[in-house]
């Protein structure tokens, strides 16, 4: 029995210890000994039977997930939770209003179409939604992917035609521009979309696939979101500016956008920058003394809608369209638009863009909604989160709106006002719907370049982003190059495009990793049970002649050559170059024996005084000689194959390997194979129940390589290796002096 025993060094008496003795396990012994699998006596049929069969516990529960305010509603405190949600409600629907207005713009519609769109998703959510805190509505970033797309599939050059006025000669020079058939196309652009974006969500969700999100990592969101800033900003310039340029999309939109705001500077109209400077200053402003004294104000300042109350008043007093032609909203319609279906003839141009919106909303959605329950100890669930907004989407569109999800800013203001439940999003909501059937005419004055400046200041906290990258820089440089491609691809290919590359890019970086693994040899530390690398801890020790090789990868199709040569880089252990060094000592051996072979001796007795021949005695020297030649050589087959300090087990660590695929396994096998052939033992520690089984599908163990050559620790492979070891250098010792008495 071979005792492994691990005690902890204690620094005080009072320090835990514990100690274990038991035989050394090896993966036969356990499969036939320890451990037995349970038997399953129910059929694929009856458990499919019994997933499928409904009973009032699992209707309860399926009708609790699928509408998630029955499980909270009912036990609303009123008293605790009721005057937060109100004052937190008001305070979002205030910041509601004119983000709808302005994110209308971004999205390349009305912008009334921005308030319906802050009106019919948010009251939606408040029955399906899972999270408690965030403001479902416009965004930025998701308003102009609809925007880039719109314009796209419906741009101004499709919408010029002919003045009343002109000539026939001169009909294609006084060629005006159709503003009202090009909004009403792109409203329905945008409003196909939304309803492709709510269907692929909804199945999604179905399907429980909420885990897509993993593939959004923080850094690729960040760097994407900060190159969606870019192209807001840019596409903002012309209102700021108050010039009249074309809106472009896709590939280099942003350089062609900035190009063409440039070349058409001198027409800048003064009061409209004027106004937008003093906006875009006094927004800034506002937010910053928000956050210097958030812990003294009983709510954040309304900066946005101060912005547009007092903007809007001077615009009508003054008459700034008229007088300074400074662009304003315009009509807005007063009431709710009823139902109508989009026009799916648009459907097949559309499916791309609509995957690509579909799965950013939700990324950033579920992203807010984990940073609030984890804040506030409550859990969210992503595939039902996926379900809402899908739902939210696909319902609100046959009502004219646009793709939402939720809004950093408005989610912020929304939780620090003291919001406790989604009633306070209900009413925020309500209060769209107060501007949008009684007062939303009001509004007609309003300037577009207020909405501009509110826009560029909400965009602040994004561009606050580019101070991940010298963090990045010293934590992970692959994670920084992840948010540079993810920035710059966005930036340079368009937001559709750049999302692909940086989700590609990603997962490249994974491939990156699991091909270039960190692996080392590891040594044991003395008085513990603890395996580390011996080029970084000076405590840990090698044993003489076992190699612990350990890798932090699994083991597949990418990187298995990449496997098999850090293991013998690292243990020193060739076994083709051991292989060719014996074949050529073998050589060597057999012609020097060739060429030095004595010729037989001639057996002639003659007697002397002495009374024995000098022929017997010969014969007796040759004899010894080829007791000695035999010695030799089997000391020069030692030295070949186990020179001074040599490796004879090799344990590969498999603790950190989740999976091995059949490329992997036949090379492991290989390995195991060209190392026997060559006398040393290949063994594998720590692999888990869940590869085993994996390598008995893969039919791994044959009769070279057992479940006696698994051990389920690194300690129990190590005491193995040094029993056989023992037991084989027995047998060698004992044949030796049997050679030697014969």
């Amino acid at each position: 029995m071979e005792q492994e025993e691990a005690v902890a060094q204690p620094d005080v008496e009072s320090q835990l210890t514990y100690r274990i003795e038991r035989p050394v396990y090896d993966e036969d012994f356990i499969r036939t000994k320890l451990l037995h699998q349970k038997e399953h006596s129910t059929t694929l049929r009856q458990r499919l039977a019994q997933k499928l069969r409904c009973s009032p516990g699992k209707a309860k529960a399926a009708a609790l997930r699928f509408l998630p305010i029955l499980t909270w509603l009912p036990a609303y405190p009123v008293r605790e939770y009721l005057f937060s949600d109100v004052v937190s409600g008001l305070s979002t629907g205030v910041v509601q209003l004119p983000q709808g207005l302005a994110y209308a713009m971004l999205a390349a519609v009305p912008p009334v179409y921005g308030l319906y769109s802050s009106f019919y998703p948010v009251m939606l959510y408040t029955f399906f939604g899972t999270s408690r805190h965030i403001s479902i509505g416009t965004f930025a970033v998701i308003s102009l992917m609809i925007g880039g797309v719109a314009v796209r599939e419906a741009p101004d050059s499709m919408f010029y035609v002919a003045s009343a006025n002109g000539t026939n000669a001169s009909a294609a020079a006084a060629a005006v521009l159709d503003v009202a058939a090009r909004d009403a196309r792109r409203v329905q652009v945008a409003v196909v979309l939304t309803t492709l974006v709510g269907i692929i969500q909804f199945v999604l969700g179905i399907l429980r696939f909420g885990f897509v999100a993993i593939y959004l990592t923080e850094p690729l969101v960040r760097g994407f979101t900060t190159a969606a800033a870019v192209h807001v900003v840019v596409s903002q310039l012309k209102y700021l500016l108050g010039v009249k340029t074309q809106r472009f999309s896709g590939p280099l939109s942003v350089i062609y956008s900035v190009k063409a705001v440039l070349s058409d500077i001198t027409s800048t109209n003064v009061s409209t920058l004027i106004l937008g400077l003093i906006c875009i200053v006094f927004l800034y402003a506002v937010k910053d003394m928000n956050e210097r004294f958030k812990k003294k104000l009983p709510i954040p300042i309304p900066g946005e809608i101060i912005v547009v109350i007092v903007s809007t008043g001077i615009s009508f007093g003054m008459s700034l369209s008229s007088g300074y032609r400074v662009d304003v909203v315009g009509t807005i319609p007063t009431g709710l638009l009823p139902p109508a279906l989009p026009e799916f003839s648009l459907l097949p141009s559309l499916i791309t863009d609509s995957f690509a919106v579909a799965i950013v909303g939700f990324s950033m959605g579920i992203s807010l909604s984990k940073i609030f329950a984890l804040k506030h100890g409550y859990s969210v669930d992503g595939n039902q989160e996926l379900i809402a907004l899908g739902l939210c989407n696909f319902v609100s569109s046959f009502f004219q709106t646009f793709a939402i999800t939720c809004s950093m800013s408005r989610s912020l203001v929304q939780e620090s006002t003291g919001g406790k439940t989604q009633i306070a999003g209900l009413l925020s909501s309500l209060v769209v719907l107060l501007v949008v059937v009684a007062i939303g005419f009001v509004f007609e004055p309003l300037p577009q370049t207020a909405l501009a400046s509110i826009i560029m200041v909400n965009l602040v906290g994004m561009f606050k982003q580019f101070r991940d990258i010298p963090a990045l820089w010293r934590t992970s440089k692959i994670e920084l190059a992840i948010w540079l491609v993810a920035f710059v691809a966005s930036v340079l290919l368009g937001l559709d495009y750049g999302l692909l590359v940086a989700v590609t890019f990603a997962l490249l970086t994974v491939i990156y990793r699991t091909q270039s693994p960190k692996s080392a040899v590891m040594g044991h530390v003395p008085g513990t049970a603890l395996y580390c690398d011996v080029d970084e801890f000076e405590e840990a020790a090698e044993y003489e002649g076992i190699k612990i090789f350990h890798s932090n990868s699994s083991i597949y199709f990418a990187n298995s050559d990449l496997y098999v040569k850090a293991l013998m880089e690292k243990t020193g252990v060739d076994p083709e170059r051991l292989q060719a060094a014996r074949k050529a000592q073998k050589k060597r051996r057999d012609k020097a024996n060739g060429a030095g072979q004595n010729p037989p001796h001639k057996m002639c007795v003659k007697f002397n005084k002495e009374g024995v021949t000098h022929e017997v005695l010969a014969d007796v020297a040759a004899e010894d000689e080829q007791r000695n030649g035999r010695l030799e050589e089997r000391l020069e087959e030692a030295l070949v194959s186990e020179p001074p300090g040599a490796v004879h087990s090799v344990v590969l660590d498999w603790t950190s390997v989740c999976f091995v695929d059949s490329v992997g396994a036949k090379a492991v096998k290989q390995v195991i194979r060209e190392h026997a052939a060559v006398d040393v033992q290949v063994v594998i520690a720590g692999c888990n129940r869940s590869v085993l089984s994996e390598l008995d599908t893969l039919q791994f163990f044959t009769k070279d390589v057992t479940p006696a050559m698994l051990f389920p620790t690194v300690h129990d492979a190590v005491l193995s290796c040094q029993h056989s070891r023992r037991a084989a250098q027995a047998s060698t010792s004992e044949a030796a002096s049997c050679t030697d008495d014969t």
